[in-house]
């Protein structure tokens, strides 16, 4: 009973799981049934699942028939409806195709118009687009060739505003386009050209001024000349030495008057044409004769470039060169006038342009560099005139050089140039002038008294008694009273010599004009002159008359006069001594003997020349006392107190100035030395600089003492002195001695020596 109860109840659950799984069968999608048939296949009834199965698939026939039984007259009519659509629609798509075909016919010449009309439109969007961009770029084009223009015609300065609009302005513009890339790539070479070229004009300027310094110093100089005569005819009395022209006088002269803020012109560098100037009345002023142009071009240029330091720096150093060049003077300068007039045309040319462009320009030189190259050129100039004029025996040609050295004073003085120290000097060379007058008459009165027959003037008549005392002012009242014929006591030599004397105190006069003397200064130095030619001049030619006469001169006379020459020779060794400029810290080693000893030497040769008219021993004594005071005076010159520090470079310089004084001693200048007696002047500056320059301690320190030894004239106080200068010279040129070895080395053997130096000066006082 139980299992047929079970059997119903599971016969039941069978039957309700075949019920949910057709019900899932009904609503599941196809491609998920898998599962749920799977479950029926698992299961053990599925022949009762077939059979529930083919019931439902029977119900759902009946219920399908049922409908379509119910809904087929409407079917029917659909159908038939349906039938009539297509007819109807194949006629519809007859005619669409149709007229589609016609459309297609009609609108094909259309179709072709718009597309050319849609090209045409492309081409307009892309020449307005071109257009457009041609607008931009047109004007950076123009700019770049306008830029190319200004180059070509040297331009310089608006070029390169040109490049600044180009880079700053239109460039940024078309930035995107691969010409402007070359361009903007191509603007540092630009400017670089534009450097390059401007200096290269500026190198043309500067050869320029200086090949024609003389000739705007000439100018400038006539100009300084018509200035001081029209002075001369307005006030009508001497020159005063205040009155100098101002420099705005001097400015106004000049007919053109150049902006310091930009460019003058585009002209072409250098001196402008002044072939005909010299007919002209007027002379020009001398910037007038000078194109400046290149100058404020290139300084503008590097201005802007923001170099102008650079060119500050080169132009400065190039006119420093120019002005040694210009201070150089000519071997040959005191032959002529000529001479001295070419190195002060230049001199005063090249002040001139530096005047003008420190007036032009907005500190491309200042006053201090101004000051600084007068400075040098006033002592170079200086020295150069001592020397020169030292060579000149004609007086006349030192006068004109005074007149010339005076205007070359007035001139520069005009520019606002200090120029006492030119006027020192003159003082100077009017010593020198009073020498080159005693000499010539010396020999004027030497003719005199040589063609003097040495008897009293006779005089016959009124008038011939006139004339005499109107050469001569003499007054005797008792020659007056006596009758003619009758004599004067003395001599034609008297008058004539008082007239000469009387000329020579002219000549004097002439020299002190225009040298800004009180009349207490003048009068002194005619005094002092006069006074040399009456005790020196004319008292030796009267002498030399007596001698002549076999009158003996007193022993005392002729000392006196040998002592003369002896005190006069080393006197003009003293000044040539004064020009000696020695770099006492130079590393050089030199390869030849400073100038100013080179011209000493020459000096005393063409001085002992002369001596031949001598008595041998004056002239002997006279050479022998020259050598020893030059050597006294070269060897204090290197020990003086001034020099505290000097190199073994300084030294071999010394050597070589040495060696030419002792070259002069060796070449016999005066006849009747035996053999090197007047070399040995020069004995103890030579072993002193033979030690030092040997480095010869050892044999020094050895042999001290000896009668026969190597430095016997060498005193261990002077070898102390000079070693001391060599060491400070060491310590202080030498920072890192310390991490040398050999400069820590070098002092040491400085330290020993120099100890026991000072052990020999110990024992030798002791």
């Amino acid at each position: 009973m139980e299992r047929g109860k079970m059997a119903e109840a599971e016969s039941l659950e069978t039957a309700a799981e075949h019920e949910r799984i057709l019900r899932e069968i009904e609503s599941t999608d196809t491609a998920c049934i898998g599962p749920t048939l799977r479950s029926v296949y698992d299961g053990e009834e599925h022949g009762r699942f077939m059979e529930k199965l083919e019931t439902r698939i029977r119900n759902h026939d009946r219920e399908i028939e049922k409908m379509c039984n119910f809904h087929y007259q409407g079917f029917v009519d659909s159908i038939t409806e349906l039938l009539k659509v297509r007819g109807e629609a194949q006629k519809l798509k007859n005619q669409v195709t149709d007229t589609n075909r016609k459309l297609q016919h009609e609108g094909k010449e259309l179709v072709i118009a718009m597309e050319e009309l849609k090209q045409c439109r492309l081409q307009q969007r892309n020449i307005s687009a071109t257009v457009d961009k041609l607008m931009l770029c047109l004007p950076v084009l123009e700019m770049y060739s306008k830029l190319r223009d200004q180059m070509k015609t040297k331009r310089h300065y608006p070029a390169l505003k040109t490049l600044e609009h180009l880079e700053h302005t239109y460039l940024p513009q078309v930035s995107h386009y691969r010409f402007c890339k070359v361009m903007v790539d191509n603007i540092p070479k630009l400017r670089e050209e534009i450097k390059d070229v401007s200096m290269s004009d500026l190198k043309d300027f500067l050869e320029s001024i200086r090949k024609h310094s003389d000739k705007i110093g000439e100018t400038a100089m006539k100009q300084a000349q018509q200035q001081r005569n029209l002075d001369n005819i307005v006030l009508q009395q001497p020159r005063i030495g205040s009155r100098r022209k101002s420099k705005k006088d001097v400015y106004t002269i000049f007919d053109t008057e150049i902006e310091s803020t930009s460019p003058k012109s585009e002209q072409d560098s250098g001196i402008l044409d002044v072939e005909d100037e010299e007919d002209d009345e007027e002379v020009p002023g001398a910037q007038d004769l000078v194109d400046f142009s290149p100058v404020y071009r290139c300084l503008h240029i590097y201005s802007v470039l923001g170099a102008r330091e650079t060119f500050e720096n080169y132009y400065r150093k190039q006119r420093r060169k120019q002005a040694r060049l210009v201070l150089q003077p000519p071997s040959n300068m005191h032959e002529t006038l000529d001479g001295y007039r070419k190195y002060f045309n230049q001199i005063v040319g090249f002040f001139v342009v530096e005047d003008h462009i420190l007036h032009t320009t907005q500190g491309l030189v200042n006053r201090a560099y101004i000051d600084e190259l007068w400075e040098m050129a006033l002592s170079k100039t200086i020295a150069a005139l001592r020397t020169h004029s030292s060579y000149c025996s004609d007086p006349n040609l030192v006068l004109d050089l005074k007149n010339l050295i005076v205007l070359f004073a007035d001139t520069l003085q005009v520019y606002g140039f200090p120029v006492n120290q030119l006027f020192d000097m003159l003082l100077e060379i009017r010593d020198q002038y009073s020498e080159t007058l005693l000499k010539k008459w010396a020999g004027i009165f030497r003719n005199i008294l040589d063609s003097d027959n040495y008897s009293p003037i006779p005089v016959t008549s009124e008038d011939m008694y006139k004339k005499v005392v109107g050469q001569f002012p003499f007054q005797d009242t008792e020659l007056e009273k006596q009758p003619f014929p009758k004599k004067f006591p003395f001599s034609e030599f008297v008058p004539k010599v008082y007239n000469q004397i009387k000329e020579f105190i002219y000549a004097c006069l002439k020299f002190s004009e225009d040298l800004h003397l009180s009349s207490t200064e003048v009068d002194d130095m005619i005094r002092k002159s006069t006074n040399l030619l009456l005790t020196r001049t004319l008292s030796n030619s009267l002498q030399n008359v007596i001698k002549r006469k076999n009158i003996g001169l007193t022993e005392d006379a002729r000392h006196a006069a040998e002592e003369e020459i002896y005190t006069n020779l080393n006197q003009k060794i003293d000044q040539f001594l004064q020009l000696a400029d020695y770099d006492w810290m130079t590393g050089d080693l030199g390869n030849k003997a400073s100038d100013y000893l080179v011209d000493l030497i020459a000096f005393l040769r063409s001085t002992f020349a002369v001596f031949t008219h001598l008595p041998g021993k004056v002239a002997q004594t006279a050479c022998m006392s020259a050598c020893k005071h030059l050597a006294t005076s070269l060897m204090q010159l290197l020990l003086e107190a001034e020099v505290r520090q000097l190199t073994l470079g300084a030294l071999q310089q010394f050597n070589l100035d040495v060696r030419e004084c002792e070259q002069f001693a060796r070449s016999g200048p005066v006849p009747g030395f035996q053999e090197d007696t007047l070399q040995l002047a020069f004995i103890d500056l030579r072993q002193l600089l033979d030690l030092f320059i040997q480095w010869d301690w050892s044999t020094y320190l050895a042999d001290y003492g000896q009668p026969n030894c190597k430095y016997l004239r060498v005193n261990p106080v002077t070898a102390l002195t000079l070693l001391e200068k060599m060491r400070d010279t060491s310590r202080k040129n030498n920072m890192f001695a310390q991490f040398r070895k050999n400069e820590r080395d070098k002092q040491k053997l400085i330290d020993t020596v120099a100890k026991q130096l000072r052990g020999l000066i110990s024992s030798h006082h002791s």
